[in-house]
């Protein structure tokens, strides 16, 4: 993130550079510093004769090099953004003779989503020497909740831990998705609102008793009553509680919790860096450790990943809410 602010502060001075290639498997930022170029950089009055906006399925290299070696017409700048350049890998090499001279009143701007060129070729350098490469990094799961408080900060917001995770647990790691529900959040609560699970619940939908975290806490806890209540919920709403996402977060606790089983610090402090967890979930460590030694855990982490192969159609016929209530079963007993 503080690299994206130092672009976007580099571009609101005008200090330009003839190339920007964004790219990486993190779509977010590449379209937030190529909008904040579209949006800014040229005013509307300019925009008509020096602002194009190409798509990666329908140009060649060649098509972009021209328009990028014309002049603005009564403006300091021309701004050619090619969007979903990533359709353009095959011939991107092409692109290494205009980015060893580059227009100078150009400004170029690659979306090359998914994707990231090679550092090793000439053409990556010649763009890294005259230009600027953006590397847009996917965050990891227990990145997302610290970016989540970050974004609401920047807005006046703060959000309780345990809703952060809610929007995590429902919406992945995909940072558009997650941008677009707080969106919706600022959108209807007011300035210096601290966002709690109700206000998840309420505007987003997600249910803040019976969702994946809450199922992950009353397994760690050896709540039987709690863990197939919530199971039973998810069985009424498969959509919006996928057995993949379930496992997977299950998975992942118990993976941490056999870890947490051999860490010789066990501090808070200590949990929470080397199993990558807010300090605010550290207690469900603890209490699921005195619940589940760490053989069990050995074991539950097989067992997990037979519901897995299970849940993909693999060696058995059964629903995805009985492979869950046997899953369970065998875990809390």
């Amino acid at each position: 993130m503080n690299e994206v602010v130092s672009i976007v502060n580099d571009i609101k001075e005008g200090n330009y550079k003839p190339i920007y290639f964004l790219m990486g498997e993190e779509a977010y930022y590449i379209d937030k510093i190529s909008d904040y170029i579209e949006n800014t950089v040229l005013d509307e009055s300019e925009k008509g004769f020096n602002q194009v906006v190409m798509y990666g399925r329908d140009v060649t290299i060649d098509e972009i090099v021209a328009a990028a070696k014309r002049f603005p017409m009564m403006a300091e700048h021309q701004v050619i953004i090619v969007k979903e350049a990533q359709d353009l890998s095959r011939s991107i090499d092409k692109l290494e003779a205009y980015a060893n001279n580059p227009q100078p009143s150009t400004i170029l701007v690659f979306n090359y989503k998914y994707k990231s060129l090679d550092k090793r070729k000439k053409t990556y350098k010649a763009i890294a020497k005259n230009g600027l490469i953006f590397q847009s990094k996917k965050l990891y799961e227990n990145q997302v909740p610290d970016w989540i408080v970050k974004v609401l900060r920047g807005k006046k917001y703060t959000i309780e831990p345990k809703a952060a995770q809610m929007l995590v647990e429902f919406l992945g790691t995909d940072l558009s998705k997650i941008s677009n529900e707080l969106d919706k959040l600022t959108a209807v609560l007011p300035a210096q609102t601290i966002i709690t699970p109700t206000h998840i619940e309420e505007n987003i939908g997600i249910s803040k008793d019976f969702n994946n975290f809450e199922l992950r806490k009353a397994v760690g806890e050896r709540n039987v009553v709690k863990a197939n209540q919530i199971i039973n919920y998810f069985a009424q709403n498969p959509k919006g509680n996928p057995i993949v996402m379930t496992i997977s977060l299950l998975n992942s606790f118990f993976t941490q919790l056999l870890l947490f089983h051999g860490l010789k610090d066990k501090s808070k402090g200590s949990v929470a860096k080397n199993l990558g967890v807010n300090p605010y979930f550290v207690d469900d460590y603890y209490n699921a450790a005195k619940n589940y030694p760490m053989r069990k855990v050995s074991m539950i982490i097989a067992l997990l990943r037979d519901a897995d192969v299970k849940s993909k159609g693999v060696g058995a016929n059964q629903t995805p809410h009985d492979i869950l209530k046997e899953l369970l079963f065998k875990i809390l007993h």
